[in-house]
């Protein structure tokens, strides 16, 4: 095994005290206490979802292929990049002030806003591992998430955004076109909105079909929205049919993914990660398994050998089932590292799914791109 790992290498960052940002129990991500249950469940972005997944890296069957690195916290002048500075000192001052529900399901408790410096610290210490020559595959394990947090307002458990502070930094190091592919199954608002109005990054999103979720959330992921001004066409959103599954993601990637970023030419690939959208996860319904998920890893995998010279790193998002998000994410690497065969098998494995749906809403979304988007017309 370590000779089959000596050129297929994850770098992993960590960072325990992430584990400090506490969420309150509740009704769900509510946080509230209706007063008529005896057992009150924990916020679904809680510790121990990552505490699995930091285990299964560590003592499952691809712990050989992991190589662990320290994560490290942020400083305030780091995150001027994407964020704007009075948007960070809502933050800092929530968090002199014992902290505060910054928006619905968001909770700045003590300790959270330490954990989101250091997640996107970590982060961008992973991008930096990248930049700096050191590896090809790094993996940021992060928390809170971030792909929802926009420069001015918090978002969908997300305060900071990681995988935008992250693409930012390659920019600004000298990578001249940064392509984010995000398959969490919420929208990755933050990311696209942070890079809205520029040709140099393009933001593409899986997600399912949800529409906007009041003032935090007040994009839809709707395929119409392309990105403004010199950005028109850089913000590709695939808002697929719930219970896509497998085969309709597999099919989603392949027909519409792949022929932007071919297209694009990406010298960097961010490539953001939620298990939600697992056939078994609480907050999605997407159906997606361990196969699907380590066959989009295998095409990013193709994606950047072809443009960024195998360079990836890897942005954790949601995934909320305790255990099965850990199998998935286990999956997903699998895929990346290009393994010939699966490592772990499927505990829960087939859920039913129909890709019709998705078929059909693919081939309408590709006839929209050709008609719409600049840089993909005769594609």
């Amino acid at each position: 095994m370590a000779a089959a790992c000596s050129n297929k290498i994850i770098d992993v960052f960590w960072h325990e005290g992430m584990l400090n940002h506490e969420t309150r129990k509740g009704v769900f991500d509510s946080g509230t206490d209706p007063g008529f249950l005896d057992v009150l469940e924990k916020h679904p972005e809680n510790s121990d979802r990552i505490k699995n997944m930091v285990s299964i890296l560590q003592k499952g069957p691809i712990s050989p292929y992991i190589s662990w690195q320290h994560g490290r916290p942020a400083q305030v002048p780091e995150l001027l990049s994407f964020h704007a500075p009075e948007y960070i000192d809502e933050l800092v001052e929530a968090d002199k002030q014992g902290g505060k529900m910054i928006c619905a399901g968001t909770f700045l408790n003590p300790g959270s806003w330490d954990a989101a410096l250091l997640a996107a610290g970590t982060t961008l210490s992973a991008m930096k591992h990248i930049l700096d020559g050191h590896g090809k595959l790094a993996y940021a394990l992060v928390r809170p998430p971030g792909h929802h947090a926009q420069p001015k307002q918090a978002d969908g458990y997300c305060f900071l955004n990681n995988a935008g502070l992250a693409v930012q930094l390659a920019l600004d190091s000298g990578c001249k076109k940064v392509t984010v592919i995000d398959i969490d199954v919420h929208y990755g608002n933050g990311t696209a909105e942070g890079f809205y109005r520029t040709d140099k990054v393009l933001t593409v999103s899986l997600h399912m079909n949800h529409g906007s979720w009041g003032p935090s959330h007040p994009q839809n992921g709707s395929v119409g929205e392309l990105g403004e001004g010199e950005g028109f066409g850089y913000n590709l959103n695939i808002p697929l049919p719930n219970g896509t599954g497998d085969r309709g993601y597999g099919y989603a990637m392949k027909e519409l993914v792949v022929p932007a970023v071919h297209k694009f030419e990406p010298d960097m690939i961010v490539f953001v990660v939620g298990q939600d959208s697992s056939a078994f996860d609480p907050n999605g319904r997407q159906c997606l398994t361990m196969d699907g998920y380590r066959e989009i890893g295998r095409i990013v995998h193709s994606l950047a050998n072809k443009h960024s010279g195998g360079k990836i790193l890897i942005v954790q998002e949601g995934g909320y089932h305790i255990t099965y998000s850990a199998y998935c994410l286990h999956a997903i690497l699998e895929g990346v590292l290009d393994l010939p065969q699966p490592l772990l098998c499927d505990p829960i494995a087939y859920y039913p799914e129909d890709e019709a749906f998705a078929v059909k809403f693919v081939e309408a979304t590709r006839k929209y791109h050709k008609e719409m988007v600049p840089f993909l017309k005769g594609t």
